[in-house]
């Protein structure tokens, strides 16, 4: 706009209620002469400018110029050029320190502030009251990196509102899935994620679809469903940041949350039922297992049992024939001494043997009657009843038979005994 414009329409907005509007002498006399009353004539613009000039250099404190244009009009005129000149250097210095006073800025606690330089990236400011230069040398833009992002692949703000284009993906086995999950993240570099991509949120969010569908395409349907949905959000979270640093995009993920994994509404019911028939499975391999646990410990024991018990009898009976062995080695040296004795002492050994577990009978050959008959099996029965009824634990003492041989020899005590005994060593003596 030209100076002289601006002048004049700034004259005209001070000047139009100045009750000295258009009362200036010579206009006054000229308005007279003309037949014109004072104040309907075009207002003076020099003096309208003057007014303006006088009410500036009250406004910063100079002296007002009480002059009203009638007379030293070169003096007023350098006046008001001088006053003009101060008040405009005092409003381009107002308007500088506004203009610097403009590259302050504040960066609460938290985040970080980035300066840029024509556009170009130049410094980071930490928290705190900043400045740089102002528009239109740099700029600034504040960044919260402390706060923790979350982005919701397959759902928005809540499970049931599910978005189908996004929680449908296909395994390995060739099952449709559906899967809601949530990823949080950090910045670590604010440079990075305002200047790599021009949408970084929508960076995330695609970068998630990707490696969840990556790690569901290698991975079997059940394995996504139960046992695997950990293993899942983890690699997907490690894959997700490989991609992410490949990008530059300043983004560091701190987690993977499985929302909801199931299989699509449409076939719910017959994979219910599945899942049911593979837990009645799974119950029945539990229960015969458990089984199998108890059984099979059981058949080794008795096995072992059976193993060490044909181990013990034969040891026994090679032990026993070793004894019988050596006894019959002893007995052979013995007999070579003495063949009688040796003789009879088998014959008593054995009898003894042979009458310990048979009924006796008392024959009396001397009197002639050979029908004499002594049921002791029946005496020695009762007589064991009679000791098993006063005394229930103890155990009857083997019965004794005497046989009076016929050839006039004393009688024989057919009763047990030990070879090292005492009582034999007479027994033998005594013969």
């Amino acid at each position: 706009m030209p100076f002289s414009s601006l002048k004049k329409r700034i004259g005209l907005k001070l000047n139009l209620n100045d009750p000295r509007w258009g009362s200036d002498s010579k206009d006054g006399n000229k308005q007279a002469q003309e037949g014109k009353k004072p104040g309907e004539g075009p207002p003076d613009l020099d003096q309208l400018w003057r007014d303006f000039n006088q009410r500036l250099n009250g406004l910063f404190g100079q002296k007002r110029n009480n002059n009203n244009g009638s007379g030293g009009g070169g003096s007023s005129g350098g006046g008001d050029m001088r006053g003009a000149g101060f008040t405009m250097g005092a409003v381009g210095a107002i308007a500088a320190l506004v203009w610097l006073a403009s590259g302050a800025f504040i960066v609460q606690e938290g985040q970080t502030g980035v300066v840029f330089t024509f556009g170009k990236v130049s410094h980071v400011t930490p928290a705190g009251l900043n400045w740089r230069w102002p528009y239109p040398f740099q700029s600034d833009v504040t960044v919260n990196v402390s706060q923790v992002r979350t982005v919701e692949v397959g759902y928005r703000n809540n499970v049931k509102n599910k978005q189908l284009r996004e929680s449908l993906m296909l395994t390995d086995d060739e099952n449709i899935i559906d899967i809601q999950f949530a990823v949080q993240y950090t910045l670590k570099n604010p440079v990075s994620w305002i200047t790599s991509n021009t949408n970084p949120e929508e960076t995330v969010m695609q970068v998630a679809e990707t490696a969840i569908r990556e790690i569901v395409g290698k991975s079997k349907m059940d394995f996504v469903l139960y046992e695997g949905r950990e293993k899942v959000a983890f690699e997907t979270q490690q894959l997700m940041q490989q991609i992410l640093d490949r990008y530059a995009s300043g983004a560091q993920i701190t987690n993977v949350t499985m929302q909801g994994v199931q299989p699509p509404e449409q076939v719910q019911a017959a994979f219910d039922d599945a899942v049911k028939a593979g837990q009645d499975r799974e119950r029945l391999k539990n229960e015969g297992q458990a089984y199998a646990n108890k059984v099979i410990p059981e058949s080794r024991g008795a096995a072992s049992r059976l193993t060490q018990d044909a181990e013990a009898y034969r040891s026994q009976v090679v032990e026993n024939a070793e004894g019988n062995a050596a006894r019959f080695k002893s007995v052979q040296a013995e007999y070579a001494k003495a063949p009688g004795v040796t003789r009879d002492r088998m014959y008593i050994d054995t009898m003894q043997q042979i009458f310990s577990s048979t009924s006796k009978v008392m024959i009396d050959s001397r009197a002639g009657n050979n029908l004499l008959y002594l049921p002791l099996d029946k005496l020695i029965a009762q007589s064991a009843a009679a000791d098993a009824a006063a005394k229930a634990n103890a155990t009857p003492p083997p019965p004794t038979a005497v046989m009076l041989p016929s050839d006039g020899l004393p009688p024989v005590d057919t009763r047990p005994r030990d070879s090292r005994t005492r009582e034999s060593s007479r027994d033998r003596e005594s013969r």
